[in-house]
């Protein structure tokens, strides 16, 4: 049922929008290409056995967390744009 000036089945699709967007973000970080030996931040030594598990892994374990932890912070954002939704 739309209820103003949405048609039917917007909440759904904003639904599907959301899930497609976190999918290509998903897909976007996904390592390609060979394994780097040392870190591309710190310079430290990839122990092989991340480097096997992991193809194309460019960071150490603390480096890849701490990218992590800053991609995390900027990704979540309002798609219904309204004045009830940015009050919850």
């Amino acid at each position: 049922m739309a209820v103003g000036w949405a048609k039917d089945g917007a909440v759904q699709d904003q639904i599907d929008a959301s899930v497609e967007d976190a999918v290509n973000l998903a897909r976007s970080r996904l390592h390609q290409g060979e394994s780097l030996t040392h870190c591309e931040e710190c310079d430290c030594e990839i122990p092989e056995a991340r480097r096997k598990a992991m193809p194309g892994i460019r960071y150490c374990v603390a480096c890849q967390a701490e990218l992590e932890n800053q991609q995390t912070s900027a990704t979540t954002f309002n798609r219904r744009g309204s004045k009830d939704s940015q009050l919850r």
